[in-house]
């Protein structure tokens, strides 16, 4: 699927995984749960860059990770979170918000979240699925719009 054809998709409301409609795009869980909580924020109207937005919606855009950063600690629990906006594989504006956790191996937990490899990322068991996710999703959007609640 396109980062076009999954806007679109969230626009319309039809993507089981999405947390909420943010300010500057969309909150979502990742397809894979790996770390409990991995979700992306996807700008919205998609853009290529966060230079590519004017500098209100730059200081949005990034205000949004951070609520949404902020409202997976809430709901997970996690030691912290960790931030990456690339935009290589998929060139469109994007930020990975890892939850990262006290009970990860060390070999893991002290280095970034790519080092899991893919095998273990995409196990059966994590794959996102309302059944098993749907009640941390629900959390983390309770989360948001409190946060942003509190901003506005």
């Amino acid at each position: 699927m396109t980062p076009s054809e999954r806007l679109a998709e969230l626009a319309a409301g039809q993507n089981a995984a999405m947390v909420c409609r943010m300010p500057s795009g969309f909150a979502v869980m990742s397809d894979w749960q790996f770390l409990p909580g991995y979700c992306m924020l996807l700008a919205y109207p998609e853009v290529s860059q966060v230079t590519d937005l004017d500098p209100h919606l730059r200081t949005r855009y990034l205000l949004d990770t951070a609520v949404l950063g902020e409202a997976i600690i809430a709901a997970t629990g996690c030691a912290r979170i960790n931030y990456l906006t690339l935009g290589n594989l998929d060139p469109f504006l994007h930020t990975h918000l890892y939850p990262r956790y006290e009970w990860e191996n060390d070999e893991y937990r002290t280095s970034g979240p790519w080092t899991y490899s893919l095998e273990y990322q995409q196990m059966p068991e994590h794959e996102f699925t309302e059944e098993h996710h749907g009640q941390l999703r629900k959390q983390i959007a309770l989360h948001v719009t409190r946060f942003l609640g509190d901003r506005e």
